[in-house]
């Protein structure tokens, strides 16, 4: 058998203008082309390459997602077997969220094929620009939202807290693509440990296309389960309060407060 080669990559967020160079390249060299992609970016794939297969048949009402996922991956990995050069396209970043990208890389290895994944614009990396949020100020913590809400995590309230898909709250067989507003409640509730009932949160969508605005709707804490999600809603909350110096460490470190003079310290403290 000669081994094939897959190619996953991402679109990014806006049609065509966040496709890499390096997607661009391996998408009009590509044998053949899957994409769950619909619009003008699957347009543009097509531009690059006419053999482009669409994987959005694998979706349908009731059915759950985890199945819609499988057979994703067997029709993507089908072609690897002949030899071919396959090119798989998700909609940002392929690593971030895309479960068939990565289960499909690592059955592909495991059968002895190449598969590399190539980096794409995410929607993290929109939210970083139109939040005005810089990771390295404050630190920065990412999970989940069920994830967060159903397991018992340690997260640090003066850090700032990024919550994915909170419109899957709720939706427990993964087929419903609806949140589940007492769902909403229970996890504003278990936050309210740790930020004040009125700390903001922001609904956050990045915009599609160049003329649109991105969505950064601020609600309370409180009454986040009023808020309206969508598929591509994120949740950012910013930090509850400065973090606290380490007396102890500081002791061990052999270092007063008044010597952090530079550097990230003092980058934290104006921020």
């Amino acid at each position: 058998m000669v081994p094939g080669r897959l190619s996953v990559v991402g679109t990014g967020i806006r049609p065509g203008g966040h496709l890499t160079r390096e997607a661009q390249h391996l998408l009009r060299g590509a044998d053949r082309v899957f994409t769950v992609v619909d619009g003008l970016t699957l347009d543009r794939l097509r531009e690059l390459n006419a053999r482009v297969e669409s994987l959005q048949d694998a979706y349908a009402v009731g059915r759950r997602r985890d199945d819609s996922y499988a057979e994703m991956v067997r029709r993507i990995l089908a072609p690897l077997d002949e030899g071919a050069h396959v090119c798989a396209a998700f909609y940002g970043h392929p690593g971030v969220f895309v479960w068939p990208a990565h289960e499909a890389i690592r059955q592909a290895r495991a059968a002895g094929h190449r598969a590399v994944m190539y980096p794409g614009i995410s929607a993290e990396d929109c939210l970083f620009a139109d939040l005005g949020l810089d990771p390295a100020l404050h630190g920065c913590q990412s999970f989940e939202a069920t994830d967060f809400l159903l397991h018992a995590r340690r997260f640090d309230p003066t850090a700032a807290l990024i919550l994915w898909q909170p419109v899957t709250l709720g939706d427990l067989r993964r087929d419903a693509f609806e949140h589940d507003p007492e769902w909403v409640k229970v996890l504003a509730e278990v936050l309210a440990a740790d930020y004040p009932a009125d700390h903001p949160v922001t609904v956050y969508e990045a915009a599609v296309f160049p003329l649109d605005e991105p969505r950064r709707e601020q609600v309370p804490l409180n009454r986040l389960h009023e808020a309206r999600f969508s598929q591509v809603s994120t949740l950012y909350l910013p930090p509850a309060a400065p973090p606290a110096l380490s007396a102890e460490r500081l002791e061990r470190l052999g270092i007063s407060e008044s010597e952090l003079t530079f550097g990230a310290y003092q980058l934290h403290r104006r921020g």
